[in-house]
């Protein structure tokens, strides 16, 4: 079983800065992209931020520049480094992974699943 536990979230100033953590835990053979989404209620979960196995990111418009993602030294855990927060920030942050797991049931195979987190909840408010 995997699972993803995130932490960082919280209340901030606007223009102010949070960072959030998430590390995946399991029987992990390989992730593929671990990454934030984030949801206000009403609307789709959007791309926050996603980084790969090779290092390469991804970043949704209204974070450019603002947030960045990185890897932990033990490569299942992620950071994201929110600087210059607005009250459009607003939201709950979900953790998502792309990840091999080993089935050991019927000997050893992998699956490859998507997995998310419970969800932080980062409110930028004056």
């Amino acid at each position: 079983q995997v699972q993803l536990v995130e932490s960082g979230g919280g209340l901030v100033q606007p223009g102010g800065s949070l960072r959030l953590s998430c590390t995946a835990s399991g029987d992990i053979f390989s992730i593929y992209n671990m990454g934030w989404y984030r949801q206000v209620p009403g609307n789709q979960r959007e791309l926050v931020a996603d980084i790969n196995s090779n290092g390469i990111t991804k970043y949704g418009d209204s974070v450019k520049g603002r947030f960045t993602i990185s890897r932990g030294n033990d490569k299942n855990t992620v950071h994201l480094q929110m600087n210059m927060l607005t009250p459009d920030d607003t939201a709950v942050y979900y953790c998502n992974a792309v990840l091999d797991w080993v089935d050991r049931r019927y000997g050893f195979s992998l699956t490859k699943d998507e997995y998310w987190g419970q969800g932080t909840q980062v409110t930028v408010s004056s």
